[in-house]
C-alpha cells in the first residue's frame, strides 16, 4: 500500500468546497458522542451512546432497500440483562429518512485513522477536480458519488443491518475523476519498505493500484470476510466518478511537467544546442 502525500499539479482557483468538506468532517467527528472520552462516564455508556448516534444518522443497507425503520434500536442508555450489563434497546423514538441518512453518513467516521486517511486523499486530489468542475458542480458531483456508493453497497448487501459511515465512497468518486482528468500528474507517495521510501509516481499508477486493491478486497480476497471496510462502496464510487468526469477530459489542460530530480533535488535546466 502506498501513502500519497502531495501531487505536482497546482490548481488555478482556491478549493473552497474541499476546505469546507474537510472542516465539516472534522467538526462532526469532534461532536460525535463517544469519539472523545467524557470524564465521569463509563466506557460502556459512551459505547452505547455512540451506537445510538450511529444508528440514528448512519446509512443502514436494510433501511435503504426496504425504506423502513427497524423495530428496535439502541437508545444510548445502559441496562442490566440476563447476560450482564449492556445497551438498552427499544423502538425508535425518532423518524429517520433512509435517503437523507446517506448524506449524513458521509460526515461520520469511526476513528481518527479513518477520518485522517479520508481527509488526506480529499485534500490531495479534491482541489484539482474542484478546479476543473467549478465549486457548485464539484459539490453536486461529490454528493452524487457518495449516494451512488451508499446505494450501490446497499444493493450488494441488502440483508446487512450494520451502519455504513464515512466519506470514502464520495472521495473514491473524486479519485476516479482525478484519474480520468489528470492521469499523467505526478504524485509524491510514501512506500513502506523497511522505512518509508518517498517516490514520485504518475497518478494513473497510484490510483490504479488503489482501485485494484479495493476491487480485490471487495471480492473477499486478501482480507478476512472483506473486513469491516465497505470496499464495494469504494469501487462503485470510483467507477461513477470516472464516468461523470469523462465528458470533461477533452477540455482539461494537462498538468505541468515536473522538473527532473537528481537524488531528490531539482536539477538545473540544461541548454540543448
Amino acid at each position: 500500500m502506498v501513502i500519497p502525500v502531495h501531487d505536482v499539479n497546482p490548481a488555478r482557483r482556491t478549493p473552497y468546497v474541499t476546505y469546507v468538506l474537510v472542516a465539516a468532517n472534522v467538526l462532526v467527528f469532534l461532536l460525535t458522542p463517544g469519539t472523545v472520552s467524557v470524564p465521569g462516564s463509563s466506557e460502556l455508556a459512551q459505547l452505547c451512546h455512540l451506537q445510538a448516534f450511529m444508528d440514528h444518522y448512519a446509512a443502514v443497507p436494510q433501511e435503504l432497500i426496504h425504506h423502513q425503520m427497524p423495530r428496535a434500536v439502541p437508545t444510548g442508555g445502559v441496562g442490566v440483562g440476563p447476560h450482564g450489563p449492556g445497551c438498552v434497546v427499544a423502538p425508535p423514538a425518532y423518524d429517520k429518512s433512509p435517503a437523507l441518512s446517506v448524506f449524513t453518513a458521509m460526515f461520520l467516521h469511526g476513528g481518527w485513522l479513518h477520518l485522517l486517511g479520508n481527509m488526506l486523499f480529499l485534500m490531495i486530489f479534491g482541489n484539482n477536480v474542484e478546479d476543473r468542475m467549478g465549486h457548485i458542480r464539484y459539490f453536486l458531483f461529490y454528493v452524487f458519488c457518495g449516494y451512488a456508493a451508499g446505494y450501490g453497497f446497499a444493493l450488494l448487501n441488502a440483508a446487512s443491518a450494520d451502519p455504513l459511515i464515512g466519506a470514502s465512497g464520495a472521495i473514491a468518486g473524486v479519485l476516479g475523476a482525478y484519474l480520468v482528468l489528470y492521469p499523467r500528474a505526478r504524485v509524491w507517495v510514501l512506500v513502506p519498505f523497511l522505512v518509508f521510501l518517498p517516490l514520485r509516481l504518475p497518478a494513473w499508477l497510484v490510483l490504479g493500484f488503489w482501485f485494484g486493491l479495493q476491487a480485490v478486497y471487495s471480492s473477499g480476497h486478501g482480507v478476512s470476510g472483506a473486513g469491516t471496510v465497505a470496499y464495494a462502496a469504494h469501487v462503485v464510487g470510483f467507477v461513477v466518478g470516472m464516468l461523470l468526469a469523462w465528458p470533461l477530459k477533452p477540455g482539461t489542460p494537462p498538468p505541468p511537467e515536473p522538473r527532473r530530480l537528481v537524488f531528490g533535488r531539482q536539477a538545473r535546466p540544461r541548454q540543448v544546442w
